[in-house]
């Protein structure tokens, strides 16, 4: 088919359905069932392992996996966007990810710990592609939307991404619930791992179909296009030498970041192992249910974080919200009961989706006037990733030396602490 202008309609709604089709990968993968089938692999008295030569805690194995993967993601991400601003037919490499992700999350079906280490790899599978395709696919933005549609194309693939995952979540609830025998309930969460990756690559095609090539510049990768992604970055870094006020914003997104993404992270995993659930449908029932809570608090909470800081400005909202993430840890260290669990998961959603888009929005408020606000961000993203595998890291060291999680969620604590002082330097306005 002959390729659509820029800003029609059909080709923005294209592109946002990919949000559609990706989304279920972080819901019913990342952050639900796939984590609860995982902790339910071990047995209550057994919840070590060993891989790589190691006897790991179960928790803290799956922790450093997932953290060596975002350390993979933030190598790979200036390199891929270096290559997407300059290569003619990225469409390729956005499909190449979508296919290794959609490939990881099928091959979860035969997740086991007799084969731990081909399990993991299928793991680590899902999570690059999911977060590959999505350098590419962020990329596209620019390239078939107006200044003026950008925000508006992008909330809508947003939106699209939510409710299909959602969707999708709540026929997997359904699959899991339909059975009583804990190993039939097994059995539905591995078909649950297959209709992630058919409807990750099957919804895709539509996006694939219709969305363009790419813009080409007609040279072929070179080794200098391979690194100027890294030498933006390093251009980032230089600059941010003269602006103290978005420098010291960005020291404290580092480091409140790192905590809220970890915590984000290993939420199902802590509530699987250190919540008293009576019994294993009990617990898998109601971590499914606190995920969802989580999901349509989030929304709430966005609203609520947007309109509070319309009022107080950016940064005292940011505060608050740190305080309140704060006294989150401080909370889960004594919480025991579900009631207390589903507690948690509520103001965890509050405060979840608030503070990521402030933090964002705050990041792009504070920007110096340019026209090269793509390495600005592709900085923002990889500090970010960073922060992850820092936090990820030192929660499974903890975890893994001290036998429980709940040392490990206290200690962020310390880290939310400093994102508030470090907030509290941030200058009014730039000097």
């Amino acid at each position: 088919m002959s390729e659509l202008k820029k800003g029609s309609k059909k080709l923005l709604n294209a592109w946002a359905f990919y949000d559609w089709a990706n989304s279920v990968y972080t819901l019913t993968i990342a952050s639900s069932i796939f984590p609860i089938f995982y902790s339910a692999l071990f047995v209550s008295e057994v919840k070590k392992i060993l891989a790589f030569g190691y006897e790991f805690k179960s928790t803290a194995l799956i922790t450093f996996v997932t953290a060596f993967t975002f350390m993979v993601v933030a190598v790979m991400s200036p390199i891929l966007s270096g290559i997407a601003d300059y290569i003619g037919n990225k469409k390729n490499f956005m499909k190449f990810f979508c296919y290794v992700g959609s490939a990881g999350c099928i091959g979860l079906y035969w997740f086991s710990l007799d084969r731990i280490h081909l399990s993991l790899l299928f793991y680590f599978m899902g999570l690059i592609g999911y977060w590959g395709s999505l350098v590419y696919y962020n990329s596209y933005l620019p390239d078939i939307a107006f200044e003026e549609q950008q925000d508006s194309i992008s909330a809508k693939g947003f939106s699209l991404g939510y409710i299909g995952s959602v969707l999708l979540l709540i026929v997997n609830l359904a699959m899991v619930m339909s059975q009583e025998d804990g190993t039939d309930k097994m059995q539905m969460m591995r078909y649950s791992f297959i209709t992630v990756g058919i409807w990750w690559a099957g919804f895709s095609q539509y996006t694939f179909y219709i969305l363009p090539k790419g813009v080409s510049s007609g040279h072929k990768v070179t080794k200098d296009v391979v690194l100027n992604g890294f030498k933006e970055l390093k251009g980032v870094w230089k600059q941010l030498k003269g602006n103290l006020r978005l420098k010291r914003y960005l020291n404290a997104f580092f480091v409140f970041s790192m905590a809220v993404q970890t915590i984000m992270l290993v939420a199902v995993y802590f509530g699987e192992e250190e919540i008293d659930w009576g019994s294993d449908e009990a617990k898998t029932t109601g971590l499914i249910v606190s995920i969802l809570v989580i999901q349509l608090v989030a929304i709430l909470g966005a609203f609520l974080t947007s309109r509070a800081s319309s009022k107080f400005g950016n940064i005292p909202t940011l505060i608050a919200v740190n305080f309140i993430w704060m006294g989150l840890c401080f909370y889960a260290y004594f919480m025991e009961t579900p009631i207390q669990f589903y507690i948690a998961a509520s103001l965890v959603g509050l405060v979840m989706g608030g503070i990521q888009s402030l933090a964002r929005s705050t990041y792009s408020k504070f920007l110096p006037e340019t026209e090269d606000t793509t390495s600005y961000f592709s900085f923002f993203d990889v500090a970010e990733k960073i922060g992850i595998v820092i936090g990820m890291l030192i929660y499974g060291f903890i975890d893994q030396i001290t036998g429980s999680m709940r040392n490990s969620i206290l200690f962020l604590f310390v880290f939310f602490l400093l994102g508030i002082i470090l907030l509290f330097r941030v200058p009014k306005q730039e000097s």
